[in-house]
């Protein structure tokens, strides 16, 4: 099955080339083709977190989507109007990429929580994470959370990435970068978000450890 993709701006530039063709197979689903496109070009890796994908030019959010004979697959990076500050991904996050979101010759303090898979939960052995997600309340809720900053530390700039999907031990599931003219407002800051991600965000995690799985909060 072929499938043609096409690059913009940065992703332009990261493959060197406007497009190119794909040979997958059948069945195959969009978070394959990211599969292969980063097997491709290692250096799309640090560009998944800030891109949106379209199919037959319509965006898709759900890299479950199964794609088509002949589907066009656009990667698109931010328009003019910048990366959004919260975004949930299946690819890995670049804590540095997340950071330069909210630097700036203005910024005198920039803190940067980085939350990644231990190996275990008190004596039990932890083997992966799975986390899913209601995504579209999710992106909602890490919004509103945001905007709870915003009203409480006027003059911070704020980022957020969280990870879904499989992830083993070491990966990073959540980056929370926060910049302000003074360190104080930083350290506040993202301890309130990670609290409130926490508290309301809808991203589930389950445990695979070695004796068993785990939802985390459910107990069983």
């Amino acid at each position: 099955m072929k499938v043609e993709v096409l690059y913009f701006a940065a992703a332009r530039e990261r493959a060197a080339r406007g497009s190119e063709v794909f040979e997958l197979g059948e069945g195959a689903k969009l978070s394959d083709l990211v599969t292969v496109i980063s097997a491709r070009h290692p250096a799309f890796e640090a560009l998944w977190p800030y891109v949106r994908l379209a199919v037959d030019e319509a965006f898709v959010d759900d890299l479950d989507r199964a794609l088509g004979e002949g589907a066009t697959v656009a990667i698109i990076p931010p328009v003019s109007g910048g990366a959004p500050r919260v975004a949930l991904t299946e690819a890995p996050i670049e804590a540095a990429a997340v950071e330069a979101m909210v630097r700036g010759p203005d910024r005198g303090a920039v803190l940067t929580f980085v939350g990644t898979v231990r190996d275990h939960t008190g004596p039990a052995q932890v083997e992966r994470l799975e986390y899913e997600a209601y995504g579209s309340m999710a992106i909602k809720q890490l919004e509103a959370i945001c905007a709870e900053v915003d009203a409480k530390w006027p003059g911070t700039r704020l980022a957020v990435r969280h990870r879904l999907g499989a992830l083993t031990v070491g990966e990073v599931a959540v980056v929370i970068a926060v910049s302000a003219p003074h360190r104080a407002e930083t350290f506040e800051a993202c301890r309130h978000v990670i609290e409130r991600l926490k508290e309301d965000v809808p991203i589930f995690k389950k445990e695979i450890r070695a004796d068993g799985t785990l939802w985390v909060g459910m107990g069983s």
